[in-house]
């Protein structure tokens, strides 16, 4: 083949093929992204709902500590309530003190009422909400937060 014979390819019909083919790519990854939006990206985890017992389990002045489930259950002269302890700064477990709750991981304390009173937490223990079930026994649903000072009268 010399400089002077036509090649087969042209440089107009390789450009015509590259743009057919980069658009023919762009509308496959499109039809693939639009196939994916109805499924969850993120899945939902279980639901945080706990029977504590009886109302009887729960003295008036008591202060039941649920470490495995992440909360602490009080009964005063109002009600009964339920504090997370779960630190709102990066998620460890915060101890129960005789002046409220305090995170060992980075130092936040928090009040009684879970209020902060130093540390890097950003926001104060939540509440839990609290209700009872048809069979009588006590739920902590730690999925639902109410708010501070909220109590479920017994």
């Amino acid at each position: 083949m010399s400089r002077l014979d036509e090649p087969s390819v042209t440089r107009r019909s390789f450009l015509s093929m590259s743009a057919i083919g980069s658009f023919l790519a762009a509308l496959a990854v499109a039809a693939a992204g639009a196939l994916r939006l109805p499924n969850p990206t993120v899945l939902p985890g279980p639901v945080r709902r706990y029977k504590i017992g009886p109302l009887e389990r729960f003295p008036v002045g008591s202060q039941t500590a649920l470490p495995e489930e992440g909360f602490v259950v009080f009964r005063d002269a109002r009600g009964l309530y339920a504090i997370s302890t779960i630190c709102t700064h990066l998620g460890c477990t915060a101890a129960v003190t005789a002046q409220g709750f305090a995170c060992p991981c980075h130092g936040s304390k928090f009040d009684a009422t879970g209020r902060v009173v130093e540390g890097p937490a950003p926001r104060a223990l939540p509440w839990l909400e609290l209700s009872r079930a048809a069979d009588g026994q006590l739920i902590v649903c730690a999925d639902n937060e109410v708010s501070s000072g909220t109590h479920f009268e017994a």
